[in-house]
């Protein structure tokens, strides 16, 4: 591939996973519009009630965050928890409301290193994260974690082979086989139920878990 468009792949790939900087501004505005479809099905998966405490990992351009302050309302939390600072700054700002009624907490961690209690959450949502994580094993068990006993896991990703013909995939993504991610959820503990999202142009994949 030509150098000039393989620094341009590289550096997609590099915000999609960790948005910074003055493009990482227009990358949020991106995530919000293109993993709509997802983020909404993956916030009606998790059953997310009045009451609950509920939290997006990896959060990117914060609509999840919206979504699930939604479902809560007055009476519930959520957490945002994310390895960008930008994007965590970006979110100190638009939700300052919700910060300051004590409604949402953010915090900057990974999937593999969440600051927060065991057995702390209701639900978890999150979506197209796990591409950038070597370890699914230690993810899933950090996922188990924090989830209650009766919690809700929902991970949502973009078809593996659809996500393969993106010029972008070769350059930091791990995509792996849907079954793969399902038996490392299980592993740590959770049935897996999966749902397709048929949307264009990467069909979506809704894993939805449960400790067993």
């Amino acid at each position: 591939m030509n150098p000039i468009v393989s620094r341009v792949m590289s550096t997609i790939a590099g915000q999609l996973g960790n948005p910074h900087g003055l493009l990482g501004k227009g990358v949020a505005r991106f995530l919000n519009r293109g993993n709509r479809p997802m983020i909404e099905a993956a916030v009606t998966a998790a059953e997310v009630g009045a009451l609950d405490t509920a939290a997006d990992i990896g959060f990117g351009g914060g609509l999840g965050l919206t979504l699930l302050l939604e479902r809560v309302g007055a009476t519930g939390s959520v957490t945002g928890v994310e390895l960008s600072p930008d994007m965590l700054t970006r979110a100190r700002t638009e939700f300052a409301a919700d910060l300051s009624s004590g409604r949402l907490k953010l915090a900057e961690g990974s999937l593999t290193g969440l600051p927060l209690p065991d057995a702390s959450l209701d639900a978890v949502i999150t979506c197209n994260t796990v591409y950038f994580v070597p370890d699914l094993d230690a993810v899933c068990t950090e996922l188990a974690r924090v989830l209650k006993p009766k919690g809700r896991l929902v991970i949502g990703i973009g078809d593996p082979d659809a996500m393969a013909r993106m010029p972008f995939a070769p350059y930091g993504f791990t995509l792996r086989p849907v079954g793969e991610v399902i038996a490392a959820m299980e592993r740590a503990g959770f049935t897996v139920e999966r749902r397709d999202l048929p949307h264009k142009p990467i069909p979506g994949r809704l894993l939805i878990g449960r400790p067993a």
